[in-house]
């Protein structure tokens, strides 16, 4: 019976640690812009409020995508998507990689994360 439990405990713990590797860092607007090289091409996650946005959307084609800036009270950054940008006041949550020379549609953001998943926290 004690080699059953033990193996169970073995199992979930091997189990938990894969779930929490898999899952992005979530860091500071400031804590990228004070260090880029260190987060350069890295997966994090971030929450705050859309203060700017920039997108393309045409309904039936499927087209979308656009850029959005995300505060959350440290610092901003861009955000690059291929899906429908959020609206201004937006509270999200992002995870996505971290990239300098940002651009879309021919306009330069700098250093910006390229947008992975979303979610949303309300407005």
């Amino acid at each position: 019976m004690k080699a059953i439990t033990r193996s169970l405990i073995i199992v979930a713990v091997a189990g938990l640690a894969l779930f929490a590797a898999a899952c992005p860092e979530k860091r500071s607007i400031a804590e990228i812009n004070a260090n880029p090289s260190r987060y350069q091409n890295k997966e994090v996650g971030i929450i705050g409020t859309v203060t700017d946005s920039y997108g393309l959307s045409i309904p039936g084609t499927g087209i979308s995508g656009g850029a959005y800036k995300i505060d959350d009270g440290t610092g901003s950054i861009w955000v690059v998507t291929d899906r429908n940008v959020p609206a201004r006041g937006s509270r999200i949550g992002i995870s996505g990689t971290v990239g300098t020379g940002v651009s879309y549609k021919g306009r330069n953001y700098g250093l910006g994360i390229f947008e992975k998943e979303r979610r949303y926290k309300g407005r």
